[in-house]
């Protein structure tokens, strides 16, 4: 009977000509390892074929390696992010100020909600060797600058309004842009700090150069 109950967890093989759905799964899995344990040492080809329900050489067909995996990983992430800030955008319609805001705080739920994935991101726990990995210094390159586009652009449209008096937008917006990931950070290293209730707003309105009102 045990031996029978361990073989449920074994993976049922997709009918032909249905190996990109085997390889979302093999991202899904990855991504299960890192949500449930916040660290990407423990994705491993093992532990990703284990929970996958496939042999580890199975995952050769569509990845290389295991940085090629972490990939495809943060790529979905950005991916997920991405979509989030563009719905939070179309939702504030004509206000200016209000897309940026809703960047802004677009950037720091999705810390919340994936923290896991958040660091993998942002938080430098994913570097992967570029001498012995098939992934590229162009594949990390491209990692977020939808992201940042999307900041500077709802940036740019608050100095066309006048309302934000920043004098170089592109500048700006990194900088507000590394504000955000520092706090969502902060908070998550150090959640019993007494956080003032207002302090993304004060961080959005000193780095967009809001007017005091």
């Amino acid at each position: 009977m045990a031996k029978n109950e361990a073989a449920t967890n074994v993976r049922a093989r997709n009918p032909r000509g249905e190996g990109a759905r085997l390889r979302d799964e093999i991202v899904a899995a990855a991504v299960e390892l890192l949500d449930e344990t916040g660290e990407e040492s423990a994705v491993t080809l093992r532990s990703v074929a284990r929970r996958a329900g496939i042999a580890a050489p199975s995952i050769y067909r569509h990845f290389p390696d295991q940085p090629a995996i972490m990939l495809a990983v943060v790529q979905d992430a950005f991916a997920e992010l991405n979509e989030q800030l563009r719905k939070a955008v179309r939702a504030e319609g004509d206000s200016p100020r209000g897309r940026l805001l809703a960047v802004c705080y677009g950037y720091l739920g999705f810390a919340r909600a994936r923290p896991g994935r958040y660091r993998t991101m942002f938080g430098g726990i994913w570097a992967p060797d570029l001498n012995d990995a098939s992934v590229t210094e162009n594949d990390l390159a491209l990692l977020g600058q939808t992201s940042l586009r999307l900041l500077a652009e709802a940036l740019e449209d608050c100095v066309g309004t006048g309302e934000s008096t920043s004098t170089d937008p592109a500048a700006d917006a990194v900088a507000l842009w590394l504000g955000l990931h520092g706090l969502a950070h902060q908070q998550a290293a150090a959640p019993n700090f007494p956080w003032p209730p207002d302090i993304a707003e004060r961080l959005i309105t000193a780095l967009a150069h809001f007017p005091n009102t």
